[in-house]
């Protein structure tokens, strides 16, 4: 396969779906626990105070933390200063002092052990402007389960106060190297509570939500070539789905679960293939000499997206999902790759070449009009949450490799990383069903 040495620059992902390499970047130990730090300053943020709850120093997870973390990374929220108040789900509040704090909103609830060893989680939300009781939750879970708690939590007060569904009890899932060691990690959206879904002294990559987000396709080098899998992820048990002559990687799910469209090398070139989910004969869908890879459907189902360099350099095409003839998406540059597509069908993210620095981009597919979010210079591997309003990438900071969150606009990021790790690949689950 002849390409020339410009287009042999890209990043890992880009490349190792492109031509089935095995070539990784020496790392540091990967570390499954993160720490969330948040930075920027959005030009709207509500002032909401979280009072610490009720019985939260006898718990196992720091609830009230938990919640206003997973706000503020919203970019939606700012936390108002709530030291020295006490209440909980119960408490009716005196909202003349908290509107003297500037706070426009107020939670408060409780966390306690109960004798079957589960614990319960309650609390309640506040309109300081209006005066208002906006409701609560309550959730018994066993102690593994508290966290979890504490994101359906702040779902609820998101969406009560921003009329937008909440992400912060879905999941995310991507691939750490350790050493020769590589794993696919499942974790909160926080990036805490990480779970190794596989573990292999090959090459883990591209790996991608099932719809209904209890499955997930990757590609494995197991074989010492590019296979993929479809890995069940609350059992463990994985089969194969694609091990044809060449290359098999990229792997897409389509809208409704029933297919995904994969990149194979089968047939000579890297070509897009549409196969069932349940395996069996792919069908060719592009009959291009050119490379066509890393498939993105749009969220009706409608049209796929995906990188070629049939114009001499990779950049972003669109088509029938079915097949057919293909428009050019992305003009800006000469190198535009890995697409992603926001659930409501308004933006696209990617990763830009831009002066030799590889910059996620955000789309806006109404107008074509595209911005630069970052100022980093090693991104890749977009992937959008589900409710379109948070886009999660891994990066090179300081000298090592993070997973990051970034709100559409770029203000408000969030580092997901610990003191060390190369972590790789992230992609977004749904909301589960």
């Amino acid at each position: 396969m002849n390409i020339d040495s410009s287009f042999r620059r890209v990043p890992d992902g880009y490349r190792r779906s492109l031509l089935g390499a095995l070539l990784l970047t020496p790392a540091l130990p990967a570390l499954a626990q993160f720490r969330v730090e948040v930075s920027g300053v959005g030009l709207t943020q509500m002032p909401i105070a979280l009072v610490p709850f009720r019985g939260e120093p006898a718990s196992p997870q720091p609830i009230s933390a938990i919640i206003r973390a997973d706000l503020e990374r919203s970019g939606q929220f700012r936390a108002v200063d709530a030291a020295g108040a006490a209440m909980d789900e119960t408490t009716r509040p005196d909202m003349s002092s908290w509107r003297q704090r500037g706070a426009d909103s107020l939670a408060g609830g409780s966390v306690s052990p109960l004798a079957d060893g589960r614990w319960d989680v309650r609390f309640r939300l506040w309109d300081v402007v209006r005066d208002a009781d906006l409701g609560g939750q309550g959730y018994v879970v066993p102690k593994a389960d508290l966290r979890l708690a504490a994101h359906k939590s702040a779902d609820y007060i998101y969406e009560k106060l921003t009329g937008d569904k909440g992400v912060f009890s879905t999941r995310i899932a991507y691939v750490t190297q350790n050493g020769k060691r590589y794993t696919l990690w499942v974790a909160d959206a926080d990036g805490e509570n990480a779970q190794p879904a596989l573990s292999s002294p090959e090459s883990i990559i591209s790996p991608r939500w099932s719809p209904d987000g209890r499955q997930l396709a990757y590609v494995s080098f197991e074989a010492r070539k590019p296979v993929i899998y479809v890995h069940d992820v609350a059992s463990g048990r994985r089969r194969l789905l694609a091990n044809f002559k060449g290359s098999n990687s990229a792997p897409a799910w389509s809208p409704d679960g029933r297919s995904l469209v994969i990149t194979l090398s089968r047939d000579g070139g890297s070509q897009l293939y549409q196969i069932s989910a349940s395996g069996g004969e792919p069908r060719r869908l592009t009959q291009s000499q050119s490379i066509d890879t890393e498939p993105a459907f749009s969220p009706d189902g409608k049209s796929l997206y995906f990188v070629s360099d049939r114009g001499g350099a990779p950049q972003i095409y669109r088509m029938p999902a079915g097949g057919g003839a293909a428009q050019r998406v992305t003009f800006g540059g000469s190198y535009n790759v890995s697409p992603n597509l926001s659930a409501d069908g308004r933006w696209m993210a990617y990763v830009a070449r831009t002066g030799g620095a590889f910059k996620l981009n955000v789309m806006d597919l109404a107008s074509g009009n595209s911005t630069a979010i970052t100022d980093t210079g090693d991104d890749e591997s977009p992937s959008f949450a589900p409710n379109s309003k948070l886009i999660v990438y891994a990066t090179r900071q300081g000298g090592r490799e993070a997973l990051m969150t970034t709100t559409v606009d770029g203000k408000i990021k969030a580092r997901l990383a610990g003191q060390a790790g190369d972590l790789r690949e992230p992609t977004w689950g749904p909301y589960s069903r």
